[in-house]
């Protein structure tokens, strides 16, 4: 079918295989998005929705933003692809810089990717190649945590903690990973913001440094807040135990800000919102508004210095990268968005707007199907209760919210909610009256 011809709805469903989707009951019956405007999502039946987890987290600011889609279509005039090896592209090491003076501490130099996947995945590889550089081959073992999510390549899944994620290739994954167990805790049932108990939690780093030695561990990695698996919030100075652990072993931290960064907490970064400041940082998703992939890790200068320092001049410090390594069209979409950021105060808007969000998502715990709900910032997750088997009741209520108009991802049993840092409260009213009805319609279902 030629471009011109092009239609929002496809001839044939069949020869796509969706990611993480049920595609038997997806082509059964199909949900397709054909337009997106402001938070508002437009279906192929021609019904509007409201965006209430923007997109996968990554579009923030509002679909259909001029300003990124007239730098991106000035930069495609210009500039359309440059090597990034051996050679590169002014707009990449300005990204860099812009970046740089956003993160927290020294975390000033940059390596881009093209999504938080690989991102996290050259984070362990830098993490490898720094021990190396000083002197500590036998540091291999990583630590992850229970529920956590990193991504779908070998090392993500690794160092993750999502069993589904895992157990079908148990077999490939990376020797050496331990996981320390996640956060959430019985205690912390309809629990707003930090849960006061299960700093201890973060002990289990120390018990594995005994039980396999720190001084063979690289890196610990975590998410400041567990995004994916359902807004699971660190218990107060839960983060701060992990950095000192961290640092009597001579252990990186590694913070995976794909989805807290750029804002997600009512900070630029939950390093910034927790007080503690990582290693290595990797960022996505909001870097570019979702519009072109893109992956970042964000290293302290002394991670940096150690690579370099340990390779000879004119030889090259670390074997990787891709092909689409801070490409121009990905820079062009990034640096939009960093001016969008500046230019609307964006990271107050969140911050200001996140109250009467997690007042309106706490408002639905009355209803009979809600098991929890955990929030922080412009972050939530509502847990239904089991259905006969797990999964079942998250996407069945998925799909009633979907046809009350309200649009977001069910991860399991838990819907994740996270709104575009433009809603006025307006919008959030709307988010959160249409859950109330999609979930009220899912508990009719049930009994019918």
């Amino acid at each position: 079918m030629s471009s011109e011809n092009r239609t929002s709805v496809p001839n044939s469903l069949n020869e796509h295989w969706m990611p993480f989707t049920s595609n038997k009951d997806f082509k059964a019956n199909p949900r397709l998005i054909t337009e997106a405007k402001g938070v508002y999502l437009k279906t192929h039946h021609g019904k509007t929705q409201i965006d209430a987890s923007s997109g996968l987290f990554c579009n923030p600011l509002g679909h259909g933003r001029k300003e990124i889609t007239e730098a991106v279509t000035k930069q495609l005039e210009t500039l359309d692809y440059a090597q990034p090896f051996q050679q590169g592209f002014g707009g990449s090491f300005e990204l860099a810089t812009r970046i740089s003076k956003h993160t927290p501490g020294d975390l000033n130099k940059m390596f881009f990717t093209i999504c938080g996947s690989t991102a996290v995945e050259t984070a362990i590889k830098i993490a490898v190649a720094y021990h190396r550089a000083k002197g500590d081959a036998q540091r291999f073992r990583f630590v992850g945590r229970e529920r956590g999510y990193h991504g779908m390549n070998i090392g993500c899944v690794s160092v993750g903690g999502m069993v589904n994620n895992v157990k079908t290739f148990a077999s490939i994954l990376m020797p050496g990973v331990q996981h320390i167990r996640h956060t959430h805790l019985p205690e912390h049932k309809f629990v707003s913001g930090q849960p006061e108990t299960g700093d201890y939690l973060a002990n289990d780093l120390e018990t594995i440094c005994q039980n396999f030695g720190g001084e063979n561990i690289a890196a610990c990695i975590v998410e400041p807040i567990a995004g994916s698996t359902g807004t699971l919030v660190p218990p107060k100075g839960y983060l701060q135990k992990l950095r000192e652990i961290c640092d009597k072993h001579g252990i990186l931290l590694i913070f995976d800000e794909v989805i807290t960064g750029w804002g997600r907490t009512g900070s630029k970064f939950g390093a910034d919102e927790f007080g503690v400041t990582p290693d290595i940082m990797t960022m996505a998703k909001a870097t570019t508004n979702g519009v072109v992939p893109m992956g970042v890790v964000a290293c302290n200068d002394s991670i940096y210095d150690a690579v370099m320092d340990a390779s000879p001049t004119g030889s090259v410090e670390l074997f990787h990268g891709y092909t689409y390594s801070g490409i121009p069209v990905a820079v062009a979409a990034a640096l939009a968005v960093q001016d969008i950021f500046e230019k609307d105060d964006i990271f107050n808007r969140a911050k200001n707007l996140a109250p009467y969000f997690q007042k309106g998502l706490f408002s639905l715990q009355d209803l009979e199907s809600v098991d929890n709900i955990r929030g922080y910032g412009m972050m939530g997750g509502i847990d239904m209760k089991l259905n006969t088997k797990p999964g079942k009741a998250g996407y069945e209520t998925f799909k009633a919210c979907y046809e009350a108009g309200v649009n977001f991802k069910a991860t399991g049993d838990c819907l994740i909610i996270a709104p575009q840092f433009i809603c006025e409260e307006k919008h959030i009213d709307e988010i959160i009256d249409k859950l109330r009805t999609g979930i009220t319609n899912y508990q009719k279902n049930q009994k019918n």
